[in-house]
């Protein structure tokens, strides 16, 4: 079948048009769609009125929804629904991540077999901020100096949650660029959130070299700014991009149904 697909005016992102997904996709437009997500590696899916379940149903069409490794309230239809949100009931919040800002990430970075595909539903939005930028880490690998890409070919970096409850004993070490799977391109894998440093090198160093990739990597023809709409639902690939939100007032409410994909493969160079 033939996607109404109209891509951004950056290296990455997309939307489609006209695709319902309320109701059961079938084989032909599964394979459509996951052939959007890689060719763009974020896609918006505008005006949607799904349910819990329908979301569930339609990420599994990509790997297998799996609970968050994050605990949540007793306040969901199903237990695959990570719910992002500020709002609060009786004092407290009926999800998880607050209002505030969310520097550059990639979903899971933390655990040795991190995330693949995330996908968020937007329920409510604020009136003023809460837009999500996503970075284009497969252009920002094909931008490198080959010096450079040279110079990262063997290097690793180590990965930490900010909660240290949700890191696994061990750190979670990965290579500083990916290969991925499905593709077979090749993408810079770290970000201000989440990497703490490169392996292998003194601190100075490990500072100044992700400070030049983050400074490259977000260059503004690399990066997709969202600003969400209610109904909006957007699938984005992490093992290809990094993602961060701009704060907004607590007064304002955003509640946000999040669904995820974990790995079962460590990334590999």
């Amino acid at each position: 079948m033939t996607l109404h697909i109209e891509p951004s005016d950056t290296t990455i992102g997309a939307r489609i048009l006209d695709l319902p997904l309320h109701r059961p996709l079938d084989e032909v437009e599964q394979a459509a769609v996951e052939k959007a997500i890689y060719d763009h590696s974020v896609i918006v899916f505008p005006d949607q009125q799904i349910s819990q379940a329908d979301l569930v149903r339609f990420t599994n069409y990509f790997g297998i929804a799996v609970p968050h490794v994050r605990k949540q309230l007793d306040n969901r239809e199903l237990e695959e629904i990570f719910i992002v949100s500020n709002v609060k009931e009786n004092g407290e919040p009926i999800g998880a991540l607050g209002n505030a800002e969310l520097t550059f990430h990639s979903d899971l970075s933390y655990l040795h077999e991190p995330g693949t595909l995330s996908i968020l539903y937007a329920i409510e939005i604020p009136a003023e901020g809460g837009d999500t930028h996503w970075c284009d880490c497969y252009a920002a690998y094909d931008g490198l100096s080959d010096e450079m890409k040279h110079r990262l070919v063997k290097l690793r970096a180590v990965h930490r949650h900010y909660v240290e409850g949700q890191n696994p004993e061990t750190p979670a070490s990965h290579p500083v660029v990916c290969t991925h799977p499905a593709t077979g391109r090749k993408a810079l894998y770290v970000g201000p959130h989440l990497t703490k440093y490169i392996e292998g090198v003194s601190d100075a160093e490990s500072e100044d070299l992700l400070s030049r990739l983050y400074e490259h990597a977000l260059r503004p023809e690399y990066v997709y700014r969202h600003r969400w709409g209610v109904g909006d639902l957007v699938v984005f690939d992490n093992r290809c991009t990094m993602h961060r939100r701009d704060p907004f007032p607590d007064e304002q409410r955003r509640v946000m149904w999040r669904t995820q994909i974990f790995n079962d493969v460590s990334p590999v160079p």
